[in-house]
């Protein structure tokens, strides 16, 4: 078991993680659901009804619980490189901003479409 291993299995340092998350999350999800490269929610939506995940998407537009979808699965849809650039400008480990991103992205759409489909220019 390395160092990171083990600092990776301490609640301490899983909580500094977890709050070094929610400070950055708004920033950084503004920055993957704005209309920077990604082109929006709209346009990350599409991305993932094309790469097989409409169910996911659909029952996030729609009422109801909210399919998930794996911090790898959607790494794949937004891309690697994308993730690794976000990751190292906020200073958060990959694998944890692709966890928060696969948690919080279908909150978000589901937040922005109460009446089941996304606002136009989203």
């Amino acid at each position: 078991m390395g160092i990171f291993d083990a600092l990776e299995n301490n609640p301490a340092f899983r909580s500094a993680l977890g709050q070094l998350g929610a400070a950055v999350l708004p920033a950084v999800l503004n920055e993957v659901l704005g209309s920077n490269n990604q082109g929006g929610l709209g346009a990350i939506v599409a991305k993932l009804e094309q790469a097989g995940f409409a169910d996911q998407v659909k029952s996030w537009l729609g009422n109801g619980q909210n399919l998930p979808i794996s911090a790898d699965q959607l790494r794949r849809v937004l891309g690697n490189d994308t993730v690794r650039q976000l990751a190292a400008r906020y200073n958060i480990p990959v694998d944890q901003l692709s966890q928060i991103l696969a948690q919080e992205l279908p909150k978000a759409v589901d937040n922005a479409s109460p009446d089941g489909k996304l606002p136009q220019g989203s």
